[in-house]
């Protein structure tokens, strides 16, 4: 459960923003989405070797 203390004469726009920040911060969203539909382990394996691919093709373009 998050916890947001509000401070004195604070503005409901910046706890409401704090608030948010704290929240993507645990990854409860994300959690909530990978949960909504099963993925096969080696779908998710493939996805990921993909991403590592990408990633490693961006740092080799930088370099050059």
């Amino acid at each position: 459960m998050l916890i947001i203390p509000i401070k004195e004469g604070e503005n409901i726009d910046r706890a409401l923003k704090r608030f948010k920040r704290k929240f993507d911060k645990t990854g409860t969203k994300r959690m909530l989405q990978n949960r909504k539909q099963f993925t096969k382990p080696s779908v998710a394996r493939r996805a990921q070797i993909q991403k590592a691919q990408y990633i490693q093709r961006l740092k080799d373009s930088e370099e050059i």
